[in-house]
């Protein structure tokens, strides 16, 4: 009786554990919002960092473009 008991109890613990349809449903939600990878999306990122840096130093070059008109050259 106790080799078929134990292993029933053993089974409902390890169901009663395990992660219910909320969580599946809040995780196809997240993949449903989230977006959707493609081969380029390395080469975007790359693209947008590159947009970054050229923003940075065009800014940095009117900074000093006003220090040195403010200065009087």
């Amino acid at each position: 009786m106790l080799r078929f008991l134990l292993p029933a109890v053993a089974a409902a613990a390890v169901s009663a554990c395990s992660s219910g349809t909320s969580s599946d449903d809040a995780k196809a939600e997240a993949a449903a919002a989230a977006p959707q990878k493609t081969v380029l999306d390395p080469q975007l990122k790359a693209l947008q960092k590159a947009k970054d840096v050229q923003k940075t130093v065009d800014d940095d070059k009117k900074a000093t473009d006003k220090a040195i008109d403010d200065s009087g050259g």
